[in-house]
């Protein structure tokens, strides 16, 4: 979602011919990127963390 966002934001830089318009829409895609990043970041710590905790149930 946050990815497909990102691409939106982009196709909507490279249709509009107004440069801070064009500027503000690739503003929005880097942020809506580090979104996406810091969401899987979140998934993978997640599942670090799980796999520890059984790994310590299992000790």
């Amino acid at each position: 979602m946050y990815r497909a966002n990102a691409e939106a934001q982009r196709t909507a830089a490279r249709n509009t011919a107004l440069p801070n318009r064009r500027d503000m829409h690739l503003r929005s895609a880097e942020t809506w990127e580090a979104m996406a990043a810091a969401v899987q970041d979140n998934a993978d710590r997640a599942m670090v963390n799980e796999a520890a905790k059984e790994a310590g149930k299992a000790g």
